[in-house]
């Protein structure tokens, strides 16, 4: 047998085998996923654009410049030096013979050379950010590294295989070829080593090469990389008529008629199958944790060790559960938590089949559910209570994501639980929805005083049974109507409201809370019930426009009541229609306010609803004011602390989420710090008096301001 043959037997048993150990990697980790809820999103229109856009466009990525430049990169990179792989293999396979480019060939060589080198500084660069920069975000040691490790070993056995095949074959005539700049040089380099030896190394490196490869066919679905597969399908599978941020619905009547006694998911197979996608789709690059306002303040809560440590325990309960091995070669892992509980429902299985057989009639399922012990639960074991409770539901960690993941759904889903089926919630919590159940409002304060908030102002404020026609009807809210520093804010907005000739009327007492708070603290049932007594409301004066302050209600109103039958209406945030009578002219700022001002996005407002411009260009209609911006604003604005029921409960871990972002604010010299949601507002208010400033900065609404100026 020649040398040739056996190389080729060889070549077929090593990729045959790791072929084998992906496929087995792969479908294991699919049969996890599918462990979790099917979801019928058949007829859901796919989002094409934010697959193209986010996988081959990178969008996400770029946020962070440099690493996503670097990360360009090395995806295009890898994509082109394949067929480099391809050309490589076939040579060791075939000597003296390449790919059948034919008169291309050279100037394919060229390209390819071009671009391994472009990947070597690429990777160069991921090293030193990760090991010498040290970004906080990004984890270190051998685990973390070993990737840059492959891609390097990988780029520079590609070099030092064509350097040796140019000796081996070419070793009579050696010169520099513009076509090879790098492997030539360093077949001349290393000429004196003859033909025969040369050969040898050749394929020492050819078969360094073709086993890094290999290896990184097995490890992919092994490790983070396993987002090269999941992330792609992740963006995908986005259903695009969905808002972002919007939760999932319970449907408590089919939940009853089917006997459910649990709500909320207080088991990993509880989630949908799409959420567990994002499971094996997160690249553990910490960009989530980076901005977390829970995490920067030293919270429990991480957003990426969140979706690894359940990412983990679905991996161990899977391996229980169905017996698949999550971990190969199984020999060499054959110590590891999972494999060991793999073997374990394996060998169950076939106890089961057994005693199955040998029933005579043959009624005993010989697939039973295998059942060995795992007494690891979800919430307590994996996921702490304390990581769920501090979520203010920014969503920052969403918007930063360059695969997709939506940490807030997997966090209110497990808040459900513990609220619906456990009964377990922070005090203070409880009692602002114990409060919105009896008086439909956080504090508790009688329901009849909704509308005193308009006293002295009756004749500019009328109710919907106070007048025949309105254009649109003002949503106060809670906050508006009951908290006094939040009151001016309406007063105000009635008054320019007034000043731009809008007619407008409120529910006054029928007013109910919009429910946000409570689906946001996991209290599903709570949420529904007042959905749908404003809804009816709505509905019984034949509304067909909402205007409102908050940007809670806002976001409620015009993505999550619309499930439950409020169709047919429009719904607006202040914002955007200040700025609409500001250009129809129904409202002309002509006084200068002298004001140096920063903005200060509410969550709710942007990252929810893509609502940056509005009152940017409302206060830069202001004559005199000067508008800088903060380090954290549009998209990255940090959150104030009081999004996802945290405006009820006291922060009991690290710095105040309120008082990071005010000194954020405080730290471009603002003489007054704006905002355009009134949560927001009473978290920076007292984030000033708490670092002792209110008396140089005030904190005002966009529409205090722009009252100043008309």
């Amino acid at each position: 047998m020649s040398w040739v043959h056996f190389n080729l037997i060889a070549f077929l048993l090593v990729v045959g085998y790791s072929v084998y150990l992906f496929v087995h990697l792969l479908y294991s980790r699919m049969t996890f996923i599918k462990l979790g809820r099917a979801v019928d999103k058949k007829g859901a229109p796919r989002s094409f654009k934010a697959f193209w856009v986010n996988v081959f466009g990178q969008k996400k990525l770029l946020k962070d410049r440099k690493s996503g430049i670097m990360h360009i990169v090395l995806f295009y990179g890898f994509i082109l030096v394949q067929f480099g792989a391809v050309d490589l293999i076939w040579k060791g396979l075939k000597p003296r013979s390449h790919l059948p480019l034919g008169a291309a060939y050279p100037y394919f060589l060229l390209l390819q050379e071009i671009v391994v080198m472009s990947i070597l500084l690429a990777i160069f660069y991921a090293w030193y950010r990760r090991n010498i920069e040290k970004l906080e975000r990004l984890k270190r040691g051998w685990k973390a590294n070993l990737v840059v490790w492959l891609i390097t070993t990988l780029m520079v056995s590609t070099f030092l295989s064509e350097g040796f095949e140019i000796v081996y074959l070419h070793s009579e005539e050696l010169n520099f070829r513009y076509t090879q700049p790098i492997a030539s040089t360093i077949a001349i380099g290393l000429s004196s080593i003859g033909s025969s030896v040369a050969g040898v190394l050749f394929y020492i490196f050819w078969w360094v090469h073709l086993l890094t490869l290999l290896f990184f066919l097995v490890y992919i679905p092994q490790g983070k990389h396993a987002h090269l597969i999941f992330a792609s399908y992740n963006w995908l599978m986005k259903d695009k008529t969905r808002p972002p941020g919007k939760l999932s619905t319970i449907d408590f009547e089919k939940s009853e008629e089917e006997g459910a006694e649990e709500f909320g998911v207080g088991r990993i197979e509880g989630f949908t199958q799409n959420q567990l996608i994002d499971l094996y789709a997160c690249v553990e690059c910490g960009r989530c944790t980076n901005m977390c306002p829970a995490s920067v303040t030293g919270k429990t809560l991480s957003p990426m060790e969140l979706i690894v440590k359940m990412r983990d325990h679905l991996t161990e309960k899977g391996a229980a559960i169905t017996g698949r091995t999550p971990w190969m070669p199984a020999t060499v892992f054959k110590e590891t938590n999972g494999n060991m509980l793999a073997m374990q429902a394996q060998a169950a299985s076939e106890s089961n089949s057994e005693a199955a057989a040998s029933k005579e009639d043959g009624k005993i399922n010989s697939f039973p559910e295998l059942n060995i012990p795992y007494d690891v639960s979800l919430i307590g074991n994996v996921i702490t209570e304390e990581e769920l409770w501090a979520c203010t539901t920014c969503r920052n960690c969403e918007d930063q994501c360059p695969v997709g993941n939506e940490h807030v759904g997997h966090i209110i889903d497990m808040r459900r639980y513990l609220v619906m089926t456990e009964g377990q919630i922070p005090t203070d919590a409880q009692r602002a929805l114990n409060n919105i159940e009896r008086q439909s409002n956080p504090w508790g304060i009688n329901r009849k005083d909704r509308i005193k908030w308009r006293e002295g102002m009756e004749e500019l404020v009328p109710t919907v049974k106070e007048v025949e026609k309105f254009e649109y009807l003002f949503f106060v809210g809670s906050m508006g109507s009951f908290d006094n520093r939040s009151i001016k804010l309406t007063r105000s907005f009635v008054r320019v409201m007034k000043k731009a000739g809008i007619k407008f009327a409120i529910l006054g007492n029928e007013e109910k809370n919009s429910g946000d708070t409570a689906r946001r603290l996991g209290n599903e049932l709570l949420f529904q019930e007042l959905a749908m007594e404003n809804i009816e409301n709505i509905q019984k004066y034949n509304v067909k426009k909402i205007v409102t302050m908050d940007p809670h209600a806002y976001n409620t109103f015009k993505h999550e009541y619309p499930e439950f039958g409020l169709e047919d209406v429009e719904v607006y945030h202040h914002t955007e229609l200040l700025l609409k009578w500001l250009n129809e002219g129904c409202i002309k700022p002509k006084n200068e306010v002298k004001e140096r001002v920063t903005f200060h996005d509410s969550c709710y407002i942007g990252r929810y609803n893509d609502i940056y411009d509005a009152p940017r260009q409302i206060l830069s209609s202001i004559p005199g004011l000067n508008l800088v911006e903060m380090e954290r604003s549009g998209c990255d604005s940090m959150c104030c602390g009081a999004g996802g029921g945290m405006m009820w409960q006291e922060e009991n871990q690290g710095k105040r989420v309120n008082i990071e972002r005010t000194e954020q604010a405080l730290a471009v010299n603002p003489t007054t710090i704006a905002s355009s949601c009134p949560y927001c507002l009473t978290m920076l208010s007292d984030g000033t008096k708490a670092k002792e400033v209110e008396d140089e900065v005030q904190t005002l609404d966009m529409v205090e301001i722009l009252e100043k100026s008309l």
